[in-house]
């Protein structure tokens, strides 16, 4: 994140089922608990729930793009290797997104203009 944005990321959310510290350089590593939040207000933990409920959102777009887009196993070598199949598969995630979208409103204008009998004529 850090190389992409210039910026270092002051919070990461993981799931529970992460074992990692707590701290990794000055990026604080925020875990879904149940035993902290008792100590919070009804504000912070209403806030907290929103974070990890998004994140928890983006999980399966992760998984249908690893099973979907061939990034279960990388052929490619080395870092660049894996940044090229990180990028090649998030565009043909996009791509078969947005031709998605293309052929609704292809469908849509198609029933418009070749499908008179929907209009009623009273």
């Amino acid at each position: 994140m850090e190389q992409i944005t210039g910026e270092r990321v002051k919070y990461a959310i993981v799931d529970r089922g992460y074992p990692g510290p707590k701290k990794i350089n000055n990026t604080t590593i925020v875990r879904p608990s149940k035993y902290e939040q008792k100590h919070n207000t009804a504000y912070q933990r209403n806030k907290a729930r929103k974070q990890f409920r998004r994140r928890a959102a983006i999980e399966p777009i992760i998984g249908h793009v690893k099973h979907d887009h061939r990034m279960i196993r990388n052929y490619l070598k080395g870092a660049m290797g894996n940044e090229l199949n990180l990028l090649l598969a998030a565009t043909g995630f996009n791509l078969k997104k947005r031709l998605n979208q293309i052929k609704e409103q292809i469908i849509f204008w198609y029933k418009v203009f070749f499908y008179p009998y929907n209009i009623k004529l009273s």
